[in-house]
């Protein structure tokens, strides 16, 4: 029988288990603050990284919702792919990767309110693939789920 998609997702227990994560979160932020300034219209905040896992928060503001008071669609899609994004930087130390392809699968209305992003890697290499679970930060059931691959450069020797 298969775990839940809020228990496969959750960061690993032991961190002894897995290998060190490749930036910090207060890292990630820097790099973003130089390379990616555009993250900053999202306001995320970023409360984890390891290798390979992310998990990004994306606070409650009226400026995120559109009508009926829900979190817009383009809000979660950024914050996937930065949580993608910082997980994919955890495991390979690469700021150059970029999005190759994201899938979004709109599962529910998100609420106003925050929401968590929590994203895992699942193969790394040149063509690197992971997924990432949305979830209301006051608890419930996902608003979205999202699929994505990577392009990795290759390290300069």
């Amino acid at each position: 029988m298969s775990k839940p998609l809020e228990t496969v997702l959750e960061p690993a227990a032991s961190a002894t288990d897995a290998p060190e994560a490749r930036i910090t979160p207060e890292e990630f932020r820097a790099l973003l603050d130089r390379l990616h300034p555009f993250a900053a219209v999202l306001g995320v905040e970023i409360l984890d990284i390891r290798h390979g896992q992310a998990t990004l928060r994306l606070p409650p503001s009226p400026s995120n919702q559109r009508l009926g008071g829900i979190v817009a669609g383009p809000m979660l899609m950024g914050l996937a792919d930065l949580a993608l994004y910082a997980a994919v930087v955890g495991a390979t130390g690469i700021a150059e990767s970029v999005t190759a392809s994201l899938t979004i699968n709109f599962l529910r209305g998100a609420p106003a309110g925050g929401i968590i992003a929590r994203a895992r890697i699942l193969k790394i290499g040149r063509m690197t693939a992971g997924e990432a679970l949305l979830l209301p930060e006051d608890g419930g059931d996902p608003v979205a789920q999202v699929v994505s691959t990577w392009s990795v450069p290759r390290k300069a020797p």
